[in-house]
Order: C-alpha cells, then structure tokens, then sequence
C-alpha cells in the first residue's frame, strides 16, 4: 500500500515527500489536464465524450486498469485515476467501463467488445422467452461501444449486452449522459448470475462516485482559493478578508471530512475487496459523509465567486454540477444514511461496527 492516500492532492491536504503513486499520479494528470485546458469555453450541456482522452488512457492501459487480467492494478490505482480525471472534469465513462462493466462481464461470462463500456441497471419483466423493461439514467450509453444490461427479475439477476436502438437521450444536471434504454430480448440472450453481485455493482458504483465527488471538490475548492487570491476588492484581495478566511475554512473541513470517509472506503475495499462486510459498511459511510459535504462546499464555492461563477464561460461548473449529480447516482445519501441506521442497529455492539473497519 502506498504511504500516501489514493485522494491526496487536494488544494487543503498536506503533500508528503514520500509517494509510491507519483508515476501514475503524473500521469493521470497529465491527460487530466490536456483534455480540460482543450475544452475551456467550448464544454456545454449536454456533454460530449472526449474521444482523445479516451483514447489516451485506452493507449496507457488506464481505460481497463482492473479489468484487465493480469494488470497488477487494484481499487488503490483506480482510486487514484477516477479522482484524477474527476478533478479535470474528463468526460468519460472510466468508472462504467472499469469498475462496472468490466468486472461483471468477466463474473458473467460475457465477451466485452473494445471501446468504451456502460452499464444498465432495471427492474423487468418475464413475459413467455421474453425480458422486456426500461433502464433509467444510464450513463454515456448512446457514446459507448456497448452497453452491458443487469436485470432483476422473478429468478434472480441476469446479465447481458443489449443493443442501444431504443435509446432516448438525457443527461444529468452537468450535462453529463444519462440515457433511458428499452429493451425486450430474448431470456435466453441474458445469463443468470448471483443475486450477489448485483449488490456489488451498486457497491461500486457508488464506491466510484464517492472518489470522484472528492475530486471535484477539491477542484472547485482551487478555482475559489485562486479566484480569492487574484479578485481585488476595497483595495485587498479577497482572501485578506476574515469572512472569507473562515469560508474557506469551513470549505476544507467539509472536503477533508469526505475525504476521510472516501480513504476509508477505498480501504476498506483494497484491503478486503468489494464484496465484504468492511466495503459495505466503508462505502455506506462514504456515501453519506461524502453527499452530504457536496452542498455546503458547492454553495460556498459560487458564494465567493460571485455572478461569474454561474455562467457558462467560466469552468465552476463543471464541478459543482458534477458533485450535485453524482450524489444521486447508485443510490442517493437518504438511502445510505438509513441504510447505515440499519446496519448500526443490527449490530450486537454499534462500536465494535464503527472501530472495526
């Protein structure tokens, strides 16, 4: 395990020397950065898929980091990449593809084509040899290669790909993709799997937002110190003044708050893997830790920027927005907070829950 955090490198966290990751973080950044400073002023809503960046982390191995046998790389090194390309605003579906499909096409037995990768997650219906349904907020689905569908019917989960000819575009309060696809195929076309994963999945879907509203935070917690710094006002920068000192404050104790449960998950799932008791109760912890500092720090970003920081040209944005959305995503910060009120409430002792992760 790297002595330093898979999330380190926010505006307010202290950098130490030693990094086993700086390699990948470097490079991470690297694309990051050449993607986000080419598509200043020219980003809107709805998104598009970057197909450079994609293709970048594609030609470094990073577009299937874990998915890909043999790679050495674990939920650490994706840690590292989902909150890198979040701080660039990157407009691509690493998680999906990764994280989610990658993973459970191999658990699945399902041949995944190249490209960019998506998963559609229903409830549907058995009718005859028939499975028919509709998968709502599917991300980047009308952008990827494929789309791979889980399904909950009468006899468990099913697991196939599925074509996107029924597609009705919509995206997410960022713009980003988020499509409703019908489908009616053959049962026979989607495998029976373990129930079990399909708890997993949503696991690590809402594993991989926590990390990447982190990183999205802290890029708007940049843009603010910057904008502090250089806006004069009475004759002193912004940043002079107390009420804005004690915002900014305010801004990190919330951000390394969520940082502190994010690293906790991402923990608890290197360590014992996403199908334990430890991730389930860490992400849970995440999630809502991590939900709800996304208000207080979005409101006090566009607080201290002023007008300019609700209009288009400037990059704010694209990661207040993000944050919002990817509170909702695989299950909102409501849902976590009871289901963490249930698990406390299972337990024989509540803190033996709390200290044993």
């Amino acid at each position: 395990m790297s002595q330093t955090s898979a999330l380190s490198g926010g505006v307010f966290t202290a950098e130490n020397r030693q990094d086993d990751d700086a390699e990948l973080r470097q490079l991470v950044d690297e694309l990051g950065r050449r993607s986000y400073e080419g598509g200043l002023g020219r980003r809107g809503i709805p998104d598009r898929l970057d197909a450079e960046l994609w293709r970048n982390l594609d030609d470094t191995g990073l577009a299937r980091l874990t998915s890909t046998p043999d790679s050495g790389a674990g939920p650490h090194e994706l840690a590292i990449a989902l909150y890198g390309l979040a701080r660039h605003a990157g407009a691509v579906p690493l998680a999906e593809t990764d994280a989610l499909a990658g993973w459970l096409g191999a658990r699945a037995g399902v041949e995944l084509p190249d490209g960019p990768l998506t998963v559609a997650i229903a409830d549907a219906d058995t009718t005859g040899d028939r499975i028919t349904g509709t998968a709502h907020s599917v991300p980047w689905a009308g952008a990827c290669a494929a789309t791979l569908l889980a399904v909950r019917v009468d006899d468990g989960l099913r697991v196939g790909l599925v074509e996107s000819d029924k597609l009705h575009a919509g995206h997410n309060l960022a713009g980003e993709p988020r499509d409703s696809l019908e489908f009616d195929v053959p049962a026979n076309q989607l495998r029976p799997v373990d129930p079990a994963l399909g708890a997993e999945l949503a696991r690590r879907g809402a594993w991989s937002r926590c990390v990447q509203i982190v990183g999205a935070l802290d890029a708007a917690a940049d843009l603010s110190v910057r904008h502090t710094r250089e806006r004069v006002q009475f004759g002193r920068p912004l940043s002079a003044f107390q009420s804005v000192q004690q915002s900014l404050a305010g801004m990190a104790g919330e951000i390394e708050r969520a940082r502190a449960a994010a690293d906790l998950a991402v923990t608890a799932v290197s360590e014992h893997g996403f199908d334990s008791p430890e991730a389930d109760y860490a992400v849970t912890v995440a999630k809502v830790t991590v939900g709800r500092a996304v208000g207080p720090v979005t409101t006090v970003a566009h607080q201290l920027h002023g007008a300019i920081g609700v209009t288009r040209e400037h990059p704010l944005w694209l990661f207040t927005l993000r944050a919002q959305s990817w509170t909702r995503d695989y299950g909102t910060t409501a849902h976590f907070a009871r289901r963490l009120g249930r698990l406390a409430l299972a337990a024989e002792d509540p803190w033996d829950l709390v200290t044993a992760t």
